[in-house]
């Protein structure tokens, strides 16, 4: 099966169909030497995604802002409020009664940008699902992974 393919169809499955006509054309992957399996992808030297190892992506803030074009993707985000923003930029957790509105497709463990006036900032692990979210006014929603500020620090390897 051809890479792009692979990468598009678990875009599709993990946001939603059609998601993946957002992915640029073209992009460079990395391939694992044991496996053969992608590592990750990249897109005119930015970070877009890392494969996992359960099958899932990690997807970056600056790929999670292209996907933003899809109406299906921004079921996977959740908007945060102004108090919180200054901190989850710098990768802090974002707790449930930040969130003014959490996508129907956040469930727990599950890959979620973290958006603020529709620019992602973060990119972290949903710690509930969006019910739960939803119901909650306290605790942790996201753990994030990756965020705008962590990023601008990050020297290349």
């Amino acid at each position: 099966m051809d890479h792009i393919l692979k990468l598009q169809s678990s875009i599709d499955s993990l946001f939603g169909n059609g998601v993946s006509k957002h992915l640029p054309k073209d992009v460079e992957m990395t391939f694992s030497r044991k496996t053969g399996r992608i590592r990750t992808v990249m897109h005119n030297g930015k970070l877009l995604c890392t494969l996992r190892i359960d099958g899932g992506l990690a997807i970056s803030p600056y790929f999670a802002q292209m996907l933003m074009k899809s109406k299906t993707f921004r079921e996977n985000c959740v908007e945060i409020n102004k108090d919180a923003a200054p901190f989850v930029q710098e990768g802090r957790s974002v707790f449930c009664k930040h969130v003014v509105k959490c996508g129907k497709n956040v469930r727990i463990s599950s890959d979620t940008p973290i958006l603020f006036k529709n620019k992602v900032i973060a990119v972290g692990r949903a710690v509930l699902s969006y019910e739960m979210i939803s119901d909650f006014d306290r605790g942790v929603a996201i753990k994030v992974r990756d965020s705008l500020k962590s990023r601008k620090e990050e020297k290349e390897p």
